[in-house]
């Protein structure tokens, strides 16, 4: 069974669902439902039309679901015949799909996590980590954002920088795992920026293109994580940097900034750096600056911190991490970075041993505790 290609499908199947009518929680488990079916019997008998054949499935599910309820609630349902299914659209219909679920009727925040949650394919957990907010917070916001389009049609698009704060964040999660869940969410931002001519829909691509164009030079053959500053630059996509380079120049000539493009800017300063003591840390200090102005968010002054301690020395960089929350995620990292750049290494190998325990995942855990035996061998040696 190849999951890969069910995931591929479920949006668009969820889309015709959608599009006949569904509302939109209950045509999400008629679809969860068709691909525990699949999993069941393509192994045996596998369809010529995959799509085709869930949205058969799916459509079914659902009414069956439909008439179940009706007589759960003791009303009448005419059904004179199940409607046959239409032939499968040849479209992509992922992006209509995310348009779809940014509902006006949700805040942004719900409307993204909902999409991350539905169509993205998160998990509930990897939505919360995004969001520096607690599981259950994050599923009870999901569950309220099913409950308040439950009742609705969804033919009203979301705006913009909803979909887009949904692929960024898909493209995050991708980007530290699941290689095909970042370059998903790369295809689908081309997508959108060959339909919208809107600057931060180019800020984002660029900024995509530029993180993506490092992948190859991120990991060694052991699964192990290679620090930036250590990575072998010969094995960037040269042609992913310059094709974002030249997407980011246009956008910023329109000068209508915008937080993705702040965030492109800093990732081609790294890229334009031959190597990692080129690299322009004044600059990059400034972008930040711009950054905070736009979001003020604490990972973006996170961020600050190493840019400052890289720029004006590691004490500067501390001095401006004491001004951040020390639950911060991270933040035992990277102040365990800067007081192992101003010589304190007892204190940077026990808050490397302390930011392992709190890692998201397990590549950047085995980094920080290699991080701490390096230090503690040193100290001892």
């Amino acid at each position: 069974m190849d999951e890969v290609l069910l995931r591929s499908l479920t949006p668009g199947v969820l889309a015709v669902m959608v599009a006949r009518g569904a509302d939109f929680a209950a045509a999400e488990d008629a679809v969860q439902d068709a691909l525990v079916e699949a999993v069941r019997v393509w192994p045996a008998d596998p369809p010529r039309d995959a799509k085709g054949w869930l949205v058969t499935v799916a459509w079914r599910r659902y009414l069956d679901a439909v008439r179940a309820d009706a007589a759960r609630r003791r009303r009448e349902e005419r059904v004179d015949q199940e409607p046959a299914p239409a032939p499968s659209p040849a479209v992509d219909d992922t992006l209509q799909l995310y348009f779809l679920c940014a509902h006006p009727s949700l805040t942004p925040s719900s409307a993204v996590a909902l999409t991350l949650r539905a169509v993205g394919g998160l998990t509930t957990r990897q939505i919360a980590r995004a969001y520096l907010v607690p599981e259950a917070t994050m599923a009870q916001r999901i569950s309220r954002a099913k409950r308040t389009v439950s009742g609705v049609r969804l033919d009203r698009p979301g705006d913009v920088a909803t979909v887009l704060r949904v692929l960024y964040l898909i493209f995050n999660e991708g980007y530290g795992g699941d290689v095909d869940l970042a370059a998903e969410a790369v295809r689908l931002t081309r997508q959108l920026a060959a339909g919208i001519d809107h600057p931060e829909v180019a800020g984002l691509l660029a900024l995509m293109l530029l993180h993506h164009a490092r992948r190859p030079a991120r990991t060694r053959p052991d699964g192990s994580l290679v620090p930036l500053a250590e990575q072998d630059r010969g094995r960037w996509d040269t042609k992913a940097i310059a094709e974002g380079i030249t997407i980011l120049q246009a956008a910023l000539s329109r000068d209508r900034l915008g937080e993705f493009q702040a965030q492109a800017a800093v990732a081609a300063l790294h890229a334009d750096a031959q190597r990692a003591q080129d690299t322009d840390w004044v600059q990059i200090v400034e972008w930040y600056d711009e950054l905070v102005r736009l979001t003020d968010s604490p990972v973006v002054r996170l961020n600050r911190a190493v840019a400052v301690g890289e720029a004006d020395g590691p004490r500067a960089g501390l001095a401006a991490l004491a001004e951040l929350d020390v639950s911060l995620p991270r933040h035992s990292a990277v102040s365990a970075y800067l007081h192992e750049r101003d010589g304190d290494v007892v204190t940077a190998a026990r808050l490397y041993a302390e930011a392992a325990h709190k890692a998201p995942n397990l590549a950047e855990r085995d980094h920080l505790t290699r991080q701490a035996a390096r230090l503690n061998a040193r100290i001892r040696g």
